[in-house]
Parts: structure tokens; C-alpha cells; sequence
């Protein structure tokens, strides 16, 4: 089982000096969003790979938790004294603390693609049964294009979602609190 600690004790221990090394293990995407001040961003499929990244004392982050349980396991014990923050980044602004926020959009460039994908197959399949047949061409196009990025990690959809102003980088960096 894994240790946890809580959104409360983390800033407590942090304002009493205390330095452990925070990972948020999310994508890029997500941390940009809004990620604990201080923390460094290894996302969970690279933390086996870089372990040597890795402090003595490590906080492990997600939005949840869960991914951080899944990046606490893959971590040795003998390299590393991982705890995992209780309720991920939500617990930590649900408590009142602040976020650091690098991004513009407040949803991760996965979720605006998950989200516009399944609006377009919804979209198509409504107009398919209730205007023309024709239309069952859209969900089966983003179908396509899903088992495409799927098989080679390139996303024509994500790519265009990215160079939207709503996703561009902060021409500053802020910290703000989300509720």
C-alpha cells in the first residue's frame, strides 16, 4: 500500500521548510493547466525511464491521485521515499492553495480532443439518421483519424487544437487559485 499525504500536511510540511521534490506526473498538457508550485513535470509512461530525475523525498502528483498510485509502484523502493498527494491536484486548490498555470486553456489539449472528437461522431451519427445518410461519413472520418493517432502517435486534430490562441502559452506565468 501506498503512503499518502494530505493537500494540509504537504503545505504545512512545505511552509515548515521542508523540500521534498514534487513530480506531477500528468502530460504536459495537464500540468500546464495548473500544477503545484515548484513541482516538475515527469509524466507517468516516463517515470521508470527517468528514475534518475528522481530526489530522495518525492511527492508524486496527478489531478486524482490515481496516477500517481500507478507511478508510486513503479518507483524502488530503495531509490526513492515516494509518498502520493491524497486527491491529486484537486484536493490541493479544494484546501485553497495556489496552482501555477502556464496555459491559457483551462482544459488539457487530451480533453479538447477527446471532447471535439466525440461532438463531431455525435453530431454526424443525429444528422446521419435525421437529415442524409451522407453524414455517417463525419464519424466514420473521425474514426479514421482516432485509429490513426492511435497506431502513430500523431494527432492531425491535436495539432490544430494546439495552435489555437486559447492554448498558446501565457506570454507570463501566474499563480491563481481555480476552484
Amino acid at each position: 500500500m501506498n503512503k499518502t499525504v494530505s493537500a494540509h500536511e504537504l503545505s504545512r510540511q512545505l511552509k515548515a521548510g521542508a523540500r521534498p521534490q514534487i513530480v506531477d506526473v500528468r502530460s504536459p498538457g495537464e500540468y500546464n493547466v495548473g500544477h503545484i508550485p515548484g513541482a516538475i513535470n515527469i509524466p507517468l509512461e516516463q517515470v521508470e525511464a527517468r528514475h534518475d530525475d528522481l530526489e530522495s523525498d518525492v511527492v508524486l502528483v496527478c489531478k486524482s491521485g490515481k496516477r500517481a498510485t500507478m507511478a508510486c509502484a513503479r518507483i524502488p523502493s530503495d531509490l526513492a521515499k515516494a509518498v502520493v498527494l491524497e486527491g491529486g491536484t484537486e484536493a490541493w486548490q479544494q484546501a485553497g492553495h495556489s496552482v501555477v498555470v502556464s496555459s491559457n486553456s483551462s482544459w488539457a489539449l487530451e480533453r479538447q480532443v477527446r471532447f471535439g472528437a466525440g461532438l463531431m461522431v455525435l453530431t454526424g451519427t443525429i444528422l446521419g439518421v435525421t437529415v442524409a445518410p451522407g453524414w455517417f461519413g463525419l464519424a466514420g472520418f473521425v474514426g479514421a483519424g482516432l485509429t490513426f493517432a492511435g497506431l502513430t502517435d500523431i494527432c492531425g486534430f491535436a495539432m490544430l487544437l494546439g495552435a489555437m490562441p486559447w492554448n498558446k502559452p501565457k506570454s507570463k506565468v501566474s499563480a491563481e487559485v481555480r476552484a
